[in-house]
């Protein structure tokens, strides 16, 4: 193939794509009402028009644990059986980023406040399908190194017993089974683990135990700070059933078909857009193409995404702003630029430097590859 006709062949495919980013206008995004700062809200609070608060009355007696499929980390265990206790109940799933940088702290309390009456139960309360599924659990668990009880709520019903409505939240329950206190989202740490420590002596005195709590509170090595008020994109959904916002293809969401989307000539940011074809299904964009390609203009520092893979691990070159991602602004699933979906999972793409506005570009690779969100920090 003569240079000529190399040049013209790369004219034809880079041009489009530069002007399309060139032309994305810059427009001040839309608060969700519904949101939370730090918390994922479920479906039926998204719906909502203001937030939720906390529960008002501190003094309830705590709803039992039903529908539990299945445990990890421990035999079956109820609120019942664990009266005398001070007990810990936090509501995630694995996917939530804003309940993955939470884990590092209740790992932390597990360890100091264990052997002085504290019990914590990670309920895991699904947002997808595939997060039921028992063996992708214990992989999240491995991987984020908890050891306290993890409890498998596949049919959301000890959601409901609580009247829970958001990922992450955090129920403490003092040793006459009684809710106390409780959190919504990321942060209030130190709040929180005073009134651990609170609770904890209480418990002790009323007992007549000798148990020493400090009071001080810390934070883990690995814990991770965000300042959402500098995050200026909300969580993006790809599935037709889950999203609020449509695709910014003139295609948009086609619920059921495979549609061969092309980028229009401007754009508009946090709103995603993308390139080749791809089957609209109820909780995700799947790739029915060999290749396809995604658009993001968002303002972040980090940029994660929820994917999954075909019959084989699909294959993502991750650019931001142009260039290819390298080891000062890359996530930790990206080596080389190049992250390998392997299983459904949270993907770290980007970590930057900042909080400041940016276009990522991903060329993914792989029929069936599945992207369900996009997450930003």
């Amino acid at each position: 193939m003569n240079k000529w006709l190399v040049g013209l062949i790369l004219a034809a495919v880079v041009l489009p794509l530069l002007i399309f980013i060139g032309n994305l206008k810059v427009e001040v995004p839309q608060g969700d009402a519904s949101s939370v700062a730090g918390a994922s809200p479920s479906a039926a609070a998204a719906e909502k028009s203001e937030a939720l608060e906390s529960i008002s009355d501190k003094s309830l007696a705590a709803p039992e644990l039903q529908g539990i499929s299945a445990w990890i980390n421990s035999d079956p265990v109820t609120i019942a059986e664990l009266k005398g206790k001070v007990v810990l109940v936090d509501f995630w799933t694995y996917t939530c980023i804003n309940c993955v940088r939470t884990l590092p702290y209740l790992s932390m309390w597990n360890d100091k406040y264990s052997d002085k009456g504290l019990v914590i139960i990670g309920v895991h309360s699904p947002e997808f399908d595939f997060e039921k599924d028992l063996d992708n659990v214990k992989k999240a668990v491995t991987k984020y190194g908890i050891k306290y009880a993890v409890a498998l709520d596949n049919d959301h019903e000890t959601w409901k017993a609580f009247k829970n409505n958001y990922w992450p939240h955090k129920y403490l329950i003092d040793a006459n089974g009684k809710i106390r206190y409780d959190h919504i989202g990321e942060g209030g740490y130190d709040e929180t683990e005073k009134a651990i420590q609170a609770l904890l002596k209480e418990r002790a005195k009323a007992m007549n135990e000798k148990i020493e709590v400090k009071e001080e509170t810390a934070s883990p090595k690995n814990a991770v700070a965000v300042d959402f008020s500098s995050i200026a994109t909300p969580e993006i959904y790809l599935g037709h059933e889950y999203t609020r916002v449509n695709l910014g293809n003139d295609e948009g969401f086609q619920p059921g078909s495979v549609v061969n989307y092309s980028l229009p000539g401007s754009g508009v940011p946090n709103v995603v857009y993308v390139a080749g074809l791809w089957k609209s299904n109820p909780d995700s964009l799947e790739l029915v193409s060999g290749e396809g390609r995604v658009i993001l203009k968002y303002t972040a520092r980090a940029v994660n995404i929820v994917a999954g893979p075909g019959q084989e691990p699909s294959l993502l070159q991750v650019i931001l702003d142009g260039s290819f991602v390298n080891s000062t602004n890359s996530g930790s699933d990206v080596t080389d630029s190049v992250a390998k979906v392997d299983g459904q999972r949270l993907y770290s793409l980007v970590y930057d430097s900042g909080y400041y506005t940016k276009v990522i570009e991903i060329n993914a690779k792989g029929e069936g590859f599945r992207l369900y969100t996009f997450t930003f920090g």
